[in-house]
């Protein structure tokens, strides 16, 4: 069925309502199958498998809540959303409660169903994508790398035809997109994974113990040495060691490091002996070292042993289809932390957070996720749970901009002119079918009718499709 973008299970004994709204969703390019009683929709449910599932409340033989139970009976649960002409506030609790996605009240908007229904099933997908991910972590599928934008995919593909070579790597990226990780992921993919991995952040060592720290020292070597030491370099022997912020070594330093590479051996501070060290140098930084080239800060000889095999992280504000992915992760991962039960994003939480450009990157999202779950009570993570900075760009970024005052407002055409005039050249354009019309402008015939309606009344009155539209609008419980 691969003509589908998924399956959609419909129970709702009202024929009309039930024939109104398979239309919609068909002209949305979902498959429907249609039930009337909880007896065939279970019946449904044992011989094929929908993505989703919209059920009436009240059914002759029971109701939605049965089926709702019977889609979770194999520890997997649909994405399920619960309608009725009868809701109450206690009737969405326990619909809520017993694990619907969403609780919806008759009469019915079939947009906002439709929304909803598109939302529920790119949630479904990326949470399979995640538990792919999360299947496979550390494997040559995904590296330990979340994410399925054409950037990240390409990444994978350069970390893994790196991770052949025994030559030093500069990986590139701004602070947080997690370079560190990168790192860890050419390691395991290569030949030293069983080797150690040693990494080092560069700006937190004092300039006067780095050379130490890296090569190690003799006893009596400096004040307060009263011991031998082995450096980094040697702890790393075999392995793989990471230079984070290789930016901030000393000029002096990079001389040394650039020997090591060339030739392999390392003076320990005190010794006048140096020693053979089978080490694989990855570098990480977040600024730009040609730059620093330039302005004499870093050697250009180390620059370009280094740049021979480098990799670019993408910021999260360029890979933005990949923040659900990433966030549903660290729900994951936080909820597991703190020994929580299940919890999800709301939709307008969802949103907020792929509005927000992410300065911080992969480690601020991280961050943000952890205030909400500490912060969230229920089950549900609401965008007041999240960070005062993010909730307060998506309310800049839905506020309407102000009219600059040498703007003649008075020459501008009202949205109602702007609507019509759309609508006429579409129907031109696709010589008066409406169902066509629907789907290029994206919305239902029944709002398109009323659209019609408003600009050229004698369109409702002739159009047999929209009389029966209107009958079944008004049958007891149909949609608006």
């Amino acid at each position: 069925m691969s003509e589908y973008k998924a399956t959609i299970l419909l129970l709702e004994d009202d024929a009309s309502l039930g024939l109104l709204l398979s239309e919609e969703l068909e002209l949305d390019g979902y498959r429907v199958t249609r039930a009337a009683t909880v007896s065939e929709g279970c019946q449904l449910l044992a011989t094929e498998t929908p993505n989703l599932v919209v059920s009436d409340l009240r059914l002759p033989d029971g109701d939605g809540l049965e089926l709702l139970k019977a889609t979770q009976t194999d520890g997997h649960s649909l994405p399920f959303i619960i309608i009725t002409a009868f809701g109450t506030v206690d009737q969405a609790v326990e619909a809520l409660k017993a694990g619907a996605d969403d609780f919806l009240t008759k009469p019915l908007s079939t947009d906002h169903l439709r929304l909803k229904i598109r939302r529920l099933l790119t949630q479904a997908d990326l949470s399979r994508q995640l538990q792919q991910f999360l299947a496979h972590n550390g494997t040559d599928d995904s590296l330990g790398l979340i994410g399925e934008h054409e950037s990240m995919v390409r990444l994978r593909t350069e970390i893994r035809q790196i991770a052949r070579s025994e030559a030093a790597v500069l990986v590139c990226g701004e602070s947080g997109t997690g370079k560190e990780l990168v790192a860890r992921a050419i390691h395991r993919a290569s030949g030293r994974d069983a080797r150690p991995f040693v990494a080092v952040n560069c700006a937190g060592i004092p300039g006067e113990l780095m050379e130490s720290e890296f090569f190690g020292h003799e006893a009596g070597a400096f004040t307060g040495a009263r011991q031998a030491r082995k450096g980094l370099f040697a702890e790393a022997h075999g392995g793989t060691l990471l230079l984070d912020e290789i930016g901030e070594m000393p000029l002096g330093l990079q001389a040394k490091l650039l020997r090591v590479l060339q030739e392999g051996m390392v003076k320990p501070v005190g010794s006048d002996h140096e020693e053979p060290v089978d080490v694989r140098i990855l570098a990480a930084t977040h600024v730009d070292l040609l730059k620093a080239v330039r302005e004499g800060s870093f050697r250009e000889d180390l620059y370009y042993r280094l740049e021979t095999l480098s990799l670019r992280i993408p910021p999260l504000r360029e890979r933005g289809e990949d923040i659900d992915l990433l966030a549903m992760h660290f729900v994951r991962e936080a909820t597991r932390r703190h020994q929580r039960g299940f919890l999800k994003l709301s939709e307008v939480s969802s949103r907020t957070l792929v509005d927000y450009p992410f300065p911080g990157n992969v480690r601020e999202l991280g961050s943000a996720i952890e205030r909400a779950v500490t912060f969230c009570e229920g089950d549900t993570i609401q965008p007041e749970h999240l960070p005062e900075r993010i909730r307060k760009r998506q309310s800049s970024t839905t506020n309407t901009p102000a009219i600059r005052a040498n703007d003649n407002i008075s020459e501008w055409p009202t949205l109602e002119n702007l609507q019509q005039e759309y609508v006429r050249e579409v129907m031109q354009a696709v010589s008066g079918n409406k169902r066509r019309a629907a789907q290029i402008m994206g919305i239902n015939r029944r709002t398109l009718y009323r659209w019609l309606a408003a600009s050229e009344p004698a369109e409702e009155a002739s159009d047999e499709e929209y009389s029966k539209s209107t009958m079944a609008r008004e049958q007891p419980g149909a949609a608006e």
